[in-house]
């Protein structure tokens, strides 16, 4: 299998190398055409979160999708491969299809079992298809892999056992606050993630949500599925001077949010403190609003130092996750070596049929004029002959599947029997 998963994620890279290389919602469309015209690229897709961006890669055949992949970063990204390739993790064939089972599963997550991964995987799934870069390959690998990740969640406790972003980072803001019964929070960025959030937060008792976004009609509307109010973009500095919690998820380019407009902010406010959730990639909030008294800024980097404290409770769910993948990539591996020994299969079945069809004409020239009954048991006494003698080959090539030389293997049978996997044999006399 020709696969290829390319990628960095919390554990390979801090927070302001994952903000170089993620790929913004409305930038996917051009960076999947740009894997499709790189030469070598065959099929690709792009899963970016605020956690990880990996390229699931289809090389074309004699291409390895590592050099079309070198070649899509530096005009891209404007960058040499090289440069940052310490930071990317790189997987081939099965422990590519392993990787992507873990990932939808929530086991490479920063909080184990959060379940907002598998959903953003279909969706990169889908904006691959509507691009064209989605073809064979993916269409068969993607399915399974959201099949294993449903599997784990209803056979595991792991998605109990963990909890998503989201759910980390209002907990740690209730700590903060010590409750949020009553608080007012505002979401800025009416994403998913934002939410996802009001929800979460909403459940915690927090009384009034605002809601605002650069598209105001979409903050209106989330605002009203949520039964809060929707602030427009360039007001927000006014609401953030009476709210309890703030969360950004944009995909704002630069900080939204900076010291210096919180020194100002926290001044109006007269001390009065505030919980700041930064959970964009980029980030949205300057990471030196920590300094300013009471200010609380909870980003990624927070998140992933309290998942690596919660992780021996998860551990035991993890396990038995990693028992269904094991079970699940085995399967899958020898349904697929098993479909590669399919076209020699066809092809000498083809050799053979040709062979009985060219004796049998012959045949019947010889004979002149033939019944119609007569006919007939020449066409099952030659079909019975040709089943018979290719029975066993047909027995030894399926069980070479799972030979460690099933290429070799094949390679012998096709030579033997002259058989092409380009074009069907030829009669022969």
């Amino acid at each position: 299998m020709n696969l290829v998963l390319a990628g960095l994620s919390h554990k390979t890279a801090p927070v302001e190398a994952r903000e170089r290389f993620t790929i913004a919602k409305d930038r996917l469309a051009a960076a999947l055409k740009a894997l499709q015209a790189t030469p070598g690229i065959e099929e690709s897709l792009i899963l970016s979160t605020c956690n990880r961006v990996e390229f699931a890669l289809i090389g074309s055949q004699g291409h390895n999708a590592v050099d079309g992949f070198r070649e899509f970063a530096k005009s891209f990204y404007g960058t040499a491969y090289d440069e940052f390739s310490h930071l990317f993790y790189v997987h081939q064939g099965y422990e590519a299809v392993r990787h992507l089972f873990r990932v939808a599963a929530g086991l490479d997550s920063l909080v184990v079992g959060e379940p907002q991964i598998l959903g953003q995987m279909k969706s990169a799934y889908q904006e691959a298809k509507a691009c064209g870069a989605a073809g064979n390959v993916l269409d068969l690998v993607c399915p399974k892999v959201f099949n294993v990740a449903k599997r784990i969640r209803s056979e595991t406790r792991i998605s109990e056992a963990g909890a998503s972003v989201i759910t980390a980072a209002v907990e740690m803001a209730e700590g903060f606050l010590g409750t949020l019964k009553g608080k007012s929070t505002l979401i800025v960025g009416a994403g998913e993630m934002g939410k996802h959030a009001a929800l979460r937060l909403t459940v915690k008792g927090a009384s009034t949500l605002l809601v605002s976004n650069r598209t105001h009609a979409r903050a209106v509307e989330l605002a009203q599925e949520l039964k809060g109010l929707a602030v427009r973009f360039d007001a927000i500095w006014e609401a953030m001077g009476r709210v309890d919690v703030i969360l950004s998820s944009t995909g704002c380019p630069h900080f939204l949010i900076t010291r210096e407009d919180m020194e100002a902010l926290m001044e109006k406010r007269g001390g009065r403190r505030i919980c700041l959730i930064d959970i964009a990639v980029p980030r949205d909030i300057d990471p030196r609003v920590r300094e300013v008294r009471g200010c609380q800024l909870i980003n990624l980097d927070d998140l992933e130092q309290r998942a690596e404290k919660n992780t021996v409770k998860r551990t035991h769910e993890a396990e038995a996750a990693y028992r269904i993948i094991d079970e699940e990539l085995a399967r899958f591996r020898q349904r697929q070596e098993a479909l590669a020994t399919v076209p020699t299969i066809v092809s000498l079945r083809e050799y053979a049929e040709a062979i009985r069809r060219f004796e049998l004409a012959r045949t019947r020239r010889l004979f002149g004029h033939l019944t119609r009954e007569q006919q007939e048991a020449l066409e099952i006494l030659t079909q019975g002959l040709v089943n018979k003698l290719l029975h066993t080959p047909f027995t030894e090539l399926k069980q070479a599947a799972v030979r460690p030389d099933r290429s070799a293997f094949l390679d012998v049978v096709r030579t033997i029997f002259h058989l092409d996997p380009k074009s069907p044999p030829e009669s022969t006399n």
